[in-house]
């Protein structure tokens, strides 16, 4: 297997992306491979080198960013350092939502990619991005993986969530080959219960993978099964966690039930990976040469405590998002990393925590499965999914104007898939929904007794 990587990611990859597709993501991967090991002074003169860039392109060519700032008496020639650039506004979900074509790029709106994103804080986004951005994205991925051992063509079993709708037989035959080349092996964690752990042990055991990627609630939720039975599985090399924070309680339920180092990810749709953990696993690395990423108390940059995270894409220069705040917590490092790489730390990203929803019939769903299915809900402008009762769900709508019965059929279609009859979805229309005292709003919220 060896070999098949080495040949892959140096051979077969690079023909693949850069020769055949005309992608520039194995040139941008060698970049960020070097700029990692940047003295730290040499990145942030870097990084800053990119945000000056990016600045004057936003006044030049993004109507949003130039309006507000001219109302604010602010050019991009007095942003001369970071403490001046804590002088912008922050961007909010609400303000992309509301100014959503203002925030694109003259020039490039016409050439502009999609995504959606359901987000831990509930509120379905849509939002554009450039080719390069995308291929950055990716490059930036492949890296922060790396460090956990998840290299390009390795062995790789993701503990994922599944598809939702009715992909066409086309999607589905371009993913099986994709996962195929790729040394990749999918399982659904939104389908896990009880009853079938044994049906995810035996696949890792028949896949025998490397690396084990997936959702840290389904992981914590085998591995916790996996101790309580006395069984062993085959053994990884090592397991990473994502989609919300790994908390030293769950990273050591991890470690004993698959033998291997867990490792904790950061991240978000909207960005991809914006922090990882190296060999070392005493904090985040973040990317810094390819975001700025803040944390701000009272709207004021912070190196000490807890902070609203702020991030900057520096090359998403199609629809640009400008010290956006999505939503979650997190605590700057105070000290250097050991590893040598330059890029800075976050001791620990603090507000991303997702329940898991519980059903009569042993089911154990992911706090993730509704942001997951929920995104591509068309009028859906906020939800909360709350579980007071065992047979009961409590899922409040704030919708908007697209909202109309279908997309409320496809609700209770999509998870009834997952739980069957063994628990009832009942719907709310709601004006509203309260933020936590925290000032996040809480997918999902189980009230059961644990």
């Amino acid at each position: 297997m060896k070999a098949y990587e080495t040949l892959f990611r140096h051979v077969l990859w690079p023909a693949y992306e850069g020769g055949l597709r005309r992608r520039d993501t194995p040139r941008y991967m060698r970049r960020y491979e070097r700029d990692q090991w940047l003295a730290p002074e040499e990145i942030q003169a870097l990084q800053f080198q990119r945000l000056t860039r990016l600045l004057e392109w936003c006044y030049r060519e993004v109507p949003y960013y130039r309006r507000r700032w001219d109302a604010l008496g602010i050019v991009p020639r007095d942003i001369r350092n970071m403490a001046d650039f804590a002088s912008l506004p922050v961007l909010t979900k609400a303000d992309i939502r509301d100014n959503a074509d203002e925030l694109k790029a003259t020039s490039l709106k016409d050439s502009l990619q999609y995504k959606a994103t359901g987000g831990s804080t509930g509120e379905p986004l849509r939002f554009g991005f450039t080719r390069e951005s995308n291929d950055r994205r990716i490059a930036v991925m492949w890296r922060g993986y790396g460090w956990a051992g998840s290299r390009m063509g390795r062995r790789t079993l993701f503990l994922w969530g599944g598809a939702v709708g009715n992909p066409s037989a086309a999607h589905r035959m371009k993913d099986r080959i994709y996962n195929a080349v790729f040394a990749r092996r999918m399982l659904d964690s939104f389908h896990m219960s009880e009853s079938n752990m044994a049906s995810y042990a035996d696949a890792i055991d028949a896949s025998r993978p490397e690396v084990i990627v997936g959702y840290v609630g389904p992981l914590v939720r085998l591995a916790e099964w996996l101790i309580a039975q006395g069984r062993e599985v085959a053994r990884p090399a090592s397991v990473i966690g994502a989609a919300e924070a790994l908390h030293p309680f769950q990273r050591d339920l991890i470690e004993r039930a698959f033998r291997a180092p867990a490792y904790n990810t950061y991240g978000c749709r909207e960005f991809m990976l914006i922090a990882s953990e190296c060999e070392q696993r005493h904090g985040l690395h973040v990317n810094a040469d390819h975001l700025v990423v803040e944390t701000l108390h009272d709207g004021v940059p912070t190196h000490t405590g807890s902070g609203e995270v702020a991030v900057t894409d520096l090359f998403n220069y199609g629809m640009p998002f400008i010290r956006y705040v999505n939503g979650d917590m997190a605590t700057q490092a105070t000290s250097r990393c050991t590893c040598g790489r330059g890029l800075p730390m976050l001791a620990s990203v603090d507000g991303r925590k997702l329940d898991a929803i519980r059903t009569p019939a042993g089911h154990l769903l992911p706090g993730e499965f509704f942001p997951h299915m929920l995104k591509d809900v068309p009028g859906l402008a906020r939800f909360q999914l709350v579980q007071r009762r065992l047979d009961r769900l409590d899922l409040s709508i704030v919708r908007g104007r697209d909202f109309e019965d279908a997309s409320l059929d496809y609700i209770r279609a999509e998870v009834a898939k997952v739980l069957g009859d063994s628990a009832e979805l009942h719907c709310h229309f709601v004006d509203d929904i309260p933020l936590t005292r925290s000032g996040k709003l809480r997918v999902t919220v189980s009230e059961l007794a644990s």
